[in-house]
């Protein structure tokens, strides 16, 4: 039975270009779906009823998981038999009737302009190598709305500073070239100018990774969620992901005037609904503050400038949001 798993992760890392992470995901979700089915006595995947599905929601129900849990875990097993379906692999698909649960959408949550202000700020208080690079990072995230994902995969080829902009590879594949200016720009300067060099005397083989951990390698997405954690401490923020600052990105720009399709091909979202939830965040948190809506209302325009030069296009697909 694990046989047929390692295929359909194999295809959905190369014919439908998911994610490591994304990947990583189905694998768990399966992982815990085999154990359920084995522990019924079931040896092979066309043995699976319409029953046993209905038995392992039950399951997950049971054991009080999230509607957002289940919901994965149901739409992770109808790809599963898809899949097989599709190679043949078993005669027919036992989750055809099984309707993916509901899951209502939240509204994320994202720091007001003067927030961000303060986490921008704090690690010039300390300007050693990893706190320039920190900076640098944060700015960065906040001034493209990028993922950590997304950001941690940089090279230096990727980052243009006579255009002042950088290249990112999203989800299956999507590039994106991203408008950089201001106090981000400053901050990259300084990091490549002073401190990258000092963190890659670390290193044994010279890489070209844009950031680096203090042993002059690539810098994780686990480094960085450490690393906004002792600043979120530090700003008595205590719910602070690396995701809330592309939350904020978003929520800013679209207070700001941008549009949404611009927005939308910012944060690389193929289906322009994922983006529409920030025009919600937007009303919610225009309602709490009135500072900084002149500078997010300069991005705004900057960034429509850089669509229309560059020419961004944006694919009108469902993609899971990271």
């Amino acid at each position: 039975m694990d046989d047929q798993v390692e295929l359909f992760l194999q295809n959905l890392a190369e014919q439908r270009g998911l994610s490591a992470n994304t990947t990583a995901a189905y694998r768990t979700d399966l992982e815990q779906f085999g154990k359920f089915v084995s522990e019924r006595q079931i040896a092979d995947w066309q043995l699976v009823s319409h029953d046993d599905i209905l038995a392992f929601l039950l399951f997950l129900r049971e054991r009080r998981y999230a509607n957002s849990t289940v919901a994965r875990r149901t739409a992770a097993v109808k790809s599963f038999y898809a899949f097989l379906t599709t190679a043949g692999l078993v005669p027919s698909d036992p989750t055809e009737q099984i309707d993916s649960p509901k899951v209502d959408r939240y509204l994320p949550k994202s720091l007001t302009p003067t927030q961000v202000d303060e986490l921008l700020e704090l690690p010039l208080r300390e300007p050693t190598p990893e706190r320039l690079r920190d900076k640098a990072m944060l700015e960065l995230l906040y001034a493209t709305g990028m993922r950590v994902s997304e950001l941690v995969a940089l090279n230096l080829r990727d980052l243009n500073m006579e255009s002042e902009s950088v290249r990112c590879v999203g989800k299956g594949g999507r590039e994106r070239i991203l408008p950089i200016s201001g106090s981000a720009t400053t901050a990259l300067e300084e990091y490549l100018d002073i401190s990258r060099a000092q963190l890659a005397r670390g290193a044994a083989q010279k890489t070209e990774a844009l950031f680096l951990n203090h042993r002059g390698k690539r810098l994780t997405r686990q480094g960085f969620w450490l690393i906004l954690k002792g600043y979120a401490e530090a700003l008595g923020i205590g719910d602070l992901t690396p995701h809330t600052l592309r939350h904020s990105f978003a929520s800013h720009m679209i207070s700001g005037g941008a549009d949404i399709r611009s927005v939308q091909a910012l944060l690389g979202h193929a289906s322009l609904s994922t983006t529409q939830i920030y025009t919600h965040l937007s009303h919610r948190e225009d309602s709490r503050r009135t500072d900084g809506q002149e500078s997010s209302a300069k991005r705004a325009e900057a960034a429509e400038e850089h669509l229309l030069a560059n020419g961004t296009a944006v694919e009108d697909e469902l993609i899971t949001e990271e």
